[in-house]
């Protein structure tokens, strides 16, 4: 797996959400949980978008967003999930 974040999403996660490159590598480290797919129709997109929430090292949950091709991960966004993301996730995405 190949993680590629373009200039425009690297700017956007530092000044919007005060998330570095390193937390998102951490959090595909740390996955333990299921992949879910944005299904909401304006998220729509080919291949699908994928999500999943993991922590960072230092325990900082983050839901991560992004698409695959192949081997490359192409990052659309990660932040801190809202409480209604956390439910969902926890419902659909968690191993027990």
């Amino acid at each position: 797996m190949r993680l590629i974040i373009s200039q425009a999403v690297l700017a956007k996660l530092a000044s919007k959400h005060a998330v570095s490159r390193n937390e998102v590598e951490q959090c595909f480290e740390n996955r333990e949980g299921r992949l879910l797919s944005d299904s909401r129709e304006e998220h729509e997109t080919d291949p699908p978008t994928l999500w999943f929430i993991a922590q960072t090292d230092r325990g900082r949950p983050l839901k991560i967003v992004y698409v695959q091709r192949g081997q490359d991960v192409f990052l659309k966004s990660a932040f801190e999930p809202v409480s209604e993301e956390l439910r969902i996730y926890r419902k659909y995405g968690t191993c027990s």
